[in-house]
């Protein structure tokens, strides 16, 4: 059994900062891709920033230079820093992993509860 707990959100005012984490846990082998979505009201999920095993990241255009996403392997955590937050970027927050659970097996994709970020003054 694996679980994704994120926790960071909140109510910050526009300019404000939040830093969302993410801690996977259980069966563990490894895991591949970390990312961080989001939904606002009556819109689509979309993908925020992703970052692989290796460090490599990537952004959504409307969040570049104001969002950093990291990871903490050792503690199979993912994280985003989110700065400069617009009353546009209010939505839920969920984190997603790419996990191997054992050696050969196949890469299942989990998801987190979400959390709530409402940008609003």
């Amino acid at each position: 059994q694996v679980q994704l707990v994120e926790s960071g959100g909140g109510l910050v005012q526009p300019g404000g900062s939040l830093r969302l984490s993410c801690a996977a846990s259980g069966s563990i082998f490894s895991i591949n891709a970390m990312a961080w979505y989001r939904q606002a009201p009556g819109k689509q999920r979309e993908l925020v920033a992703r970052i692989t095993s290796g460090g490599n990241t990537n952004y959504a255009g409307s969040v570049k230079g104001r969002f950093t996403i990291s990871r903490d392997n050792a503690k199979n955590t993912v994280y985003l820093q989110m700065a400069g937050l617009k009353p546009e970027d209010t939505a839920v927050y969920y984190c997603n992993a790419d996990i191997k659970l054992s050696l050969g097996g196949f890469v299942y994709g989990y998801w987190g509860q979400g959390t709530q970020v409402t940008v609003s003054s």
